[in-house]
C-alpha cells in the first residue's frame, strides 16, 4: 500500500513529466515550410509512459468508478420513471374503466326506458283499437264541421 507522500510525489512527477512533455512540443523547431513542430517521437512517447506509470493506481481507476456510479444512478432514473409510467398507466386504466361503468350503467337505463316505452306502444295500439267502436256517420262529420257546432 502506497503512503499518502507516495501518492502526491507520484502526482507531482506526472505532471513536471508532463509540462516537460508541453514545453518540448511548444519549443520545437518548425519543419521548414511547415508550421509543424519537430519532435523526438520516441523521447515524448517514453515520457507520457513514464508519466501515465507514475500516475497512482486510485487516480487511474476513478474513472471507472465514475463511470460505474453514473451507470448506477441512470438505472435508478430510469426504474423511477418506469414506475411512475406504469402508475399513470394504471390510474388511466382506472379512470377509463370507471367512466366506462357510468356510461354501461346509462346505456342500460336507456335501454330499459326504450324497451319499456316500445312495450306501451305495442300493447297499446291493438288495445286502443278494439276499446273504441267504429265511429257512426254522425260522429265522423261532427268533427269535420267544427263550425257548425255554435
Amino acid at each position: 500500500m502506497t503512503s499518502l507522500y507516495d501518492e502526491h510525489h507520484s502526482i507531482n512527477d506526472s505532471e513536471t513529466l508532463l509540462r516537460r512533455v508541453i514545453d518540448i512540443i511548444a519549443t520545437a523547431r518548425t519543419i521548414p515550410l511547415s508550421s509543424s513542430p519537430m519532435i523526438n517521437r520516441d523521447e515524448i512517447l517514453e515520457m507520457l509512459e513514464e508519466a501515465l506509470n507514475r500516475l497512482p493506481d486510485e487516480l487511474r481507476h476513478a474513472r471507472t468508478e465514475v463511470v460505474r456510479a453514473a451507470e448506477h444512478r441512470a438505472r435508478q432514473i430510469v426504474e423511477a420513471a418506469e414506475n411512475g409510467a406504469r402508475t399513470m398507466r394504471h390510474e388511466t386504466e382506472d379512470f377509463v374503466d370507471q367512466r366506462l361503468a357510468s356510461f354501461e350503467i346509462l346505456l342500460d337505463r336507456l335501454m330499459k326506458t326504450v324497451a319499456a316505452g316500445r312495450e306501451k306502444l305495442a300493447l297499446g295500439v291493438p288495445a286502443r283499437r278494439q276499446a273504441e267502436p267504429d265511429p257512426t256517420e254522425e260522429q265522423r262529420n261532427a268533427g269535420f264541421f267544427d263550425q257548425d257546432r255554435m
